[in-house]
């Protein structure tokens, strides 16, 4: 199958692909990327070839309501729910997490949805792309949502997975001791290889959907907005994504820019930024803003894009380079072949980003995230959405030696997460166990050798700190 210059690399990557059912689809794309590995691609997107982007603002934009009930109609709705949440130390879908009140993550998408479907009279199809390790439980926990699947379309597809490949030679790596860590998912760019070897793209133009927006399932912020879609379709573009000012703690993530050559908007990751180029990355004046990973695409636009491709959209590779088994330093060195979901971006002429609020970005990467959202700073309001109810978002930094795991995390907040209404920081060197009713106000530091114990309705800040 492989072209002749090709090694034996890919086609024993091939091989084992077709053995475990892979999507041809994915297959084919999977060979694109390997072949820019063997020329030496890097992804890198030095500094100089980019320049800094500005956008509008929803703030700022009009949109009539009419034509924004009449794009939500249009409009199917996907989440990337194929985490595990292993940073947390999780085993299975992090959306399983409960967020409050009894309500994990699926729960409060779900009925996101199922209120939206009622005040816009629309069909608004929920679908999950999962992973072989989501799938299961994810299905399982919706099951008690009757009304959530659409005739005619799945509640979930499965992203694909992709060999891990030796850096010393990019041989398809073998574990036999533990199989599945020589597969990794090959980034949420593959959410349209994956649409595509389901049919599910034509599937849903067939059944009258116009647009799709995508966000993570850990981003309750994400909601399909009326507002924003109506944005979109009204704008005439056929791909966009919603943007947020980066702050402090994102410098070290991607942002958007404009490539100098050709004029579009690039969306550049850190693993794709030069050593050299950390400081231009870091510059909040230069780049200021970032990728929420809610986007929205026109149908049409995407299957004609893929179509002219070969059905291989060329998203640019990121090469991730791990340990064959992450917990195991001295399992060789892999390259994990990624791609961004929101690169698409450079695909599409005429492609729009929009400056939305924080309060459309509320991710969950770390128990520092979750305890934010656990607490007060955040309403559930009727509709279930996220009322951002302080003036501002903490800054929170938790121990991780013992905060870390979400299992560590929850024995230390046992009645739950304390009042950061009033707080600007959290910061916690050691092990503190909170009680009932614990406020925390204006900046906190708390620091100990020894286990501690917060004391119920205490408030922190006000006079002295522990």
């Amino acid at each position: 199958m492989g072209s002749k210059q090709t090694g034996g690399g890919l086609d024993l990557a091939r091989a084992k692909m077709r053995d475990a059912g892979v999507d041809p689809v994915a297959i084919d794309t999977f060979a694109h990327y390997y072949r820019l590995l063997e020329h030496g691609e890097t992804g890198m997107i030095p500094e100089d070839t980019i320049e800094p982007l500005d956008m509008e603002s929803l703030a700022d934009v009009q949109v009539d309501d009419e034509a924004a009930a009449e794009a939500i109609r249009h409009t199917a709705v996907i989440k990337l729910n194929g985490g595990l949440g292993t940073s947390m130390g999780m085993d299975r879908a992090k959306s399983l997490l409960c967020v409050r009140r009894g309500l994990s993550f699926l729960d409060i998408i779900a009925r996101q949805v199922l209120h939206l479907r009622q005040e816009y009279d629309a069909t608004l199809p929920l679908l999950f792309m999962n992973s072989f390790r989501t799938s299961a439980d994810t299905m399982a926990a919706l099951a008690r949502y009757e009304d959530l699947p659409v005739k005619g379309l799945p509640l979930e597809f499965l992203q694909n997975k992709v060999p891990k490949l030796l850096e010393a030679d990019l041989m398809p790596a073998a574990l036999p001791r533990d199989p599945d860590l020589e597969w990794c998912p090959p980034g949420h760019g593959d959410i349209y290889t994956a649409l595509r070897g389901t049919g599910l793209l034509g599937t849903l133009i067939d059944a009258g959907y116009r647009h799709v927006f995508v966000s993570n399932s850990d981003n309750l912020g994400a909601v399909p907005d009326a507002r924003v879609a109506g944005w979109f379709a009204t704008s005439g573009a056929p791909f966009a994504i919603e943007a947020v000012r980066r702050t402090p703690s994102d410098r070290k993530g991607g942002h958007f820019a404009r490539r100098k050559a050709d004029g579009r908007i690039v969306l550049r990751e850190s693993a794709q930024t030069l050593k050299s180029d950390q400081a231009a990355l870091a510059d909040l004046e230069r780049h200021r803003f970032m990728s929420t990973n809610n986007l929205w695409f026109d149908l049409q636009a995407m299957v004609d894009a893929l179509d002219a491709r070969g059905g291989i959209l060329g998203l640019p590779l990121i090469r991730n380079v791990k340990n064959l088994d992450p917990a195991d330093p001295s399992t060789p060195k892999v390259i994990q072949v990624e791609t961004a979901m929101g690169a698409a971006i450079e695909v599409f002429e005429g492609a729009r980003t929009i400056e939305v609020g924080r309060d459309r970005f509320v991710p969950v990467k770390t128990t520092n995230d979750l305890l934010v959202l656990r607490s007060d700073i955040y309403d559930l309001a009727g509709d279930f959405t996220l009322d951002q109810a302080a003036d501002e978002v903490p800054f929170i930094d938790l121990d991780g030696e013992f905060y870390k795991l979400v299992g560590d995390f929850d024995k230390r907040f046992p009645e739950g997460a304390p009042s950061l209404r009033e707080a600007t920081s959290l910061k916690i060197e050691g092990d503190f166990t909170f009680g009932p009713g614990v406020s925390v106000v204006g900046e906190v530091s708390l620091d100990s050798p020894s286990a501690q114990r917060i004391a119920a309705g205490e408030r922190l800040g006000e006079e002295s700190d522990g």
